[in-house]
């Protein structure tokens, strides 16, 4: 667990691009920041984000729902939900674009479903929020699962909103599934 926790701090610290001059000293973070971080994550989420980070890497594969053949978005995210926290998902993003609470993207928190229009229909892409202003998701063909900035200009556009399947207490509820919103 420990691992991943710092996986995923590296990942985050990696993934933000800065670069500094030759003449400047480089600016580093403390990782008390990214612990602290790390230690406000629920078991619930955290359990989400330490199983999508364990998909890293895994090929994209249209329909696909298993991560020895491939995976598509929305087979990510129903096999992190199924193997993290034991819920299981419907198939699409649009079905899972209907549970749990939609939320705005100012109350992001790990482990939260955002969702994307990326075929010119809403819903028709979702990832799983990592913090940071980050996503892991299963990208298109001839892509891998990665992770992305969900501020950056292409995905920025594209977002469609959020949904919170698991609840502040950090407990699965089968209770958000069952009422459609």
């Amino acid at each position: 667990m420990q691992i991943r926790r710092l996986l995923l701090a590296l990942t985050l610290a990696l993934s933000m691009g800065h670069s500094a001059h030759a003449d400047e000293p480089a600016k580093v973070e403390p990782a008390a920041a990214e612990t602290s971080m790390l230690s406000e994550y629920g078991s619930a989420a955290e359990q989400l984000v330490d199983q999508a980070l364990e998909y890293l890497g895994v090929r994209y594969r249209f329909g696909g729902t298993s991560p020895t053949t491939g995976l598509d978005c929305s087979g990510l995210v129903l096999n992190v939900f199924r193997n993290a926290i034991g819920l299981d998902l419907p198939r699409t993003a649009s079905e899972m674009a209907k549970l749990g609470d939609k939320i705005g993207r100012q109350e992001l928190k790990p482990g939260d479903l955002v969702f994307f229009n990326t075929m010119r229909r809403t819903f028709s892409h979702v990832g799983i929020y990592l913090g940071d202003g980050k996503f892991v998701h299963a990208p298109s063909r001839g892509g891998k699962v990665r992770i992305e900035t969900i501020s950056s200009s292409y995905w920025s556009k594209r977002f469609n909103g959020a949904r919170r399947l698991v609840d502040d207490a950090a407990e699965a509820s089968t209770a958000p599934l069952t009422a459609l919103r």
